[in-house]
């Protein structure tokens, strides 16, 4: 490493003036709330508490969605 690359003020500083792509950033979103809904109706669907059906995995992906997106703005 030279000289010139250490006063660049490192990833830190460059990461938080990024807000990155709004695309991108629901996208991983909407794809992990739906993993995280899976789960979560499939515990449930184990335990006897909730059918494991297209509907319950599609609500709760929406409702975990929706919190996180709200709680990011």
């Amino acid at each position: 490493m030279s000289e010139d690359d250490a006063d660049d003020g490192g990833f830190s500083e460059g990461a938080a003036r990024s807000e990155g792509n709004p695309w991108v950033v629901q996208g991983l979103n909407a794809v992990l709330s739906t993993l995280f809904a899976l789960g979560i109706v499939g515990g449930l669907e184990f335990i006897g508490a909730m059918a494991f059906t297209l509907v319950n995995v599609a609500t709760a992906a929406v409702l975990i969605f929706t919190i996180s997106y709200v709680a990011t703005r």
